[in-house]
């Protein structure tokens, strides 16, 4: 990608950098200049994508954090800026889903997705809003949301309600951190092929939910780096409070 954007002499924390949108996303902020802090609560496959960065000539740091223990997610905060500096940028990716029916869902089913989605979002941005502020530092907070929260998609009743939390989480920290200069933002992805999801759409059922899609397509995860550099970047500095959809029209389809 010929990248316009530069980040050069950021830094950056990314959660659930292990997999998916979130190792895109590492990926594209270090190809951009920025030192990167790589969170998952899974260490292994982080310190391939940290040899990957800085075999590239970038700058890489590999945290541990549970999103879902708020402990964790101070400490790892702590460490990553003692590794690369104060934080300038945060891209808020951890999440998880489970489909069923909202009559099958029981609490352990309720917790797991809303303790990651909802709680786990809400206290990484409360942890790097914090140095922020106390930093008198600009800052940049995307929060990865999902098209989830603006329509309901089958059999997700709990993922859709933690996504619409994380879309009234990002409107009410604008609101109260535009002050300090601290932008933030989020995007709602419509359906992004991945490793862990890209078997599924060769199903019958994965082809059946293509079929019903605007344009009969699924999403790559290059497919959001134009929106994340900007929102990550100086340039996003008049926006705030934003809820951005990427989804190829399927909210309004």
């Amino acid at each position: 990608m010929q990248q316009n954007i530069r980040l050069d002499g950021k830094t950056a924390l990314v959660t659930g950098a292990s997999s998916g949108l979130g190792w895109r996303f590492a990926q594209l902020l270090a190809e951009a200049g920025a030192k990167v802090a790589l969170a998952a609560r899974s260490t292994d496959k982080l310190d391939e994508l940290k040899r990957e960065i800085e075999g590239a000539g970038g700058k890489a740091s590999v945290v541990k954090m549970d999103v879902t223990d708020v402990a964790s997610v101070r400490a790892a905060v702590v460490l990553a800026e003692s590794a690369l500096g104060g934080i300038d940028i945060l891209v808020n990716n951890s999440g998880v889903s489970k489909q069923q029916r909202a009559v099958e869902v029981e609490e352990a089913d309720y917790d797991f997705v809303t303790d990651t989605n909802c709680k786990g979002a809400f206290f990484v941005a409360q942890a790097v809003g914090r140095s922020m502020i106390a930093r008198k530092c600009p800052g940049r907070i995307v929060n990865i949301a999902s098209v989830a929260a603006l329509r309901v998609l089958a059999q997700l009743s709990t993922y859709c309600m933690s996504k619409a939390a994380v879309v009234q989480m990002t409107k009410t920290l604008a609101h109260e951190w535009g002050r300090y200069n601290i932008n933030v933002n989020a995007i709602c992805p419509g359906y992004i092929e991945t490793g862990i999801n890209r078997d599924y759409w060769q199903t019958d059922g994965g082809k059946k939910l293509v079929s019903m899609l605007p344009r009969r397509r699924v999403g790559q995860p290059e497919d959001l780096d134009a929106l994340v550099l900007l929102l990550a970047s100086e340039q996003s500095g008049f926006i705030n409070g934003a809820v951005i959809t990427a989804d190829d029209g399927l909210a309004v389809g």
